[in-house]
């Protein structure tokens, strides 16, 4: 099993079209360039450097695409969402030109990549609840009314950041093998160069943001720096 020992179909019967058509592949190539090397490097940049500066009592709004202070959230989970589908559909289309799953490197890479990229969306809809003491649901007498996922730390919390986060490098991982054993069967060397080119603009940025220090915590930007956060005085000496 290799990438380079199927043969691509130039063309494909489709009835309901009218007859057989061109395929053309570049425009599946890019689609996935575009996804994978533009779109999510972006969403994940912006999640881990775009979290507004930690305050006393944090954010107090609803975790809502219709609320500002939340864009970097927003940005984050429907870029990805967004990013995934577009995958799934450029992925569903090549199997069906295809008649079929053809086996290849770039085959299981590619099924590896949609798979644990809808993974990532699944287990975001698991978070649980955000809460929080100045959350807009929150009544300041009512500690009963503060409890969240998120700002109580809970155990089905701990699993979705654990997953998520370290599972993101997982999908990253298969899509690089993807785009490689993809062009490696359809060679566009113009194509090559611009991952190169988005794989150092994002290495740079993300170095030049960290030395900005630009990186806050995402618990103590939701919820405030104060020891009265659960999370934050279960890591008060860090």
């Amino acid at each position: 099993m290799s990438a380079t020992n199927y043969q691509i179909p130039t063309e494909v019967d489709l009835e309901f079209l009218g007859g057989t058509i061109p395929i053309h592949w570049n425009y599946h190539a890019i689609l996935m360039v575009a996804v994978w090397f533009v779109l999510v490097p972006i969403c994940i940049l912006i999640i881990r450097f775009g979290k507004p500066k930690p305050t006393e009592t944090g954010l107090h709004r609803k975790v809502s695409i219709w609320n500002a202070e939340w864009w970097w959230f927003s940005v984050h989970k429907y870029g990805l969402m967004f990013a995934i589908g577009m995958a799934l559909a450029g992925a569903i289309m090549a199997i069906v030109v295809s008649g079929g799953y053809s086996g290849t490197l770039h085959s299981i890479f590619g099924i590896g990549t949609i798979v644990l990229g809808c993974l990532q969306i699944m287990g975001g809809w698991l978070r649980g609840k955000h809460g929080g003491k100045n959350y807009h649901t929150a009544r300041p007498d009512d500690p009963a009314t503060w409890f969240g996922d998120h700002y109580n730390m809970t155990t089905r919390r701990r699993i979705f950041e654990a997953y998520h986060k370290t599972a993101g490098y997982f999908v990253f991982f298969f899509a690089s093998g993807a785009v490689t054993t993809g062009l490696m069967q359809y060679p566009m060397p113009w194509l090559a160069w611009c991952i190169i080119a988005m794989v150092l603009i994002t290495f740079v940025a993300a170095i030049l943001l960290e030395y900005g220090g630009y990186r806050y915590d995402g618990y103590r930007a939701a919820h405030g720096y104060t020891m009265d956060a659960p999370f934050n005085k279960e890591r008060e000496f860090l």
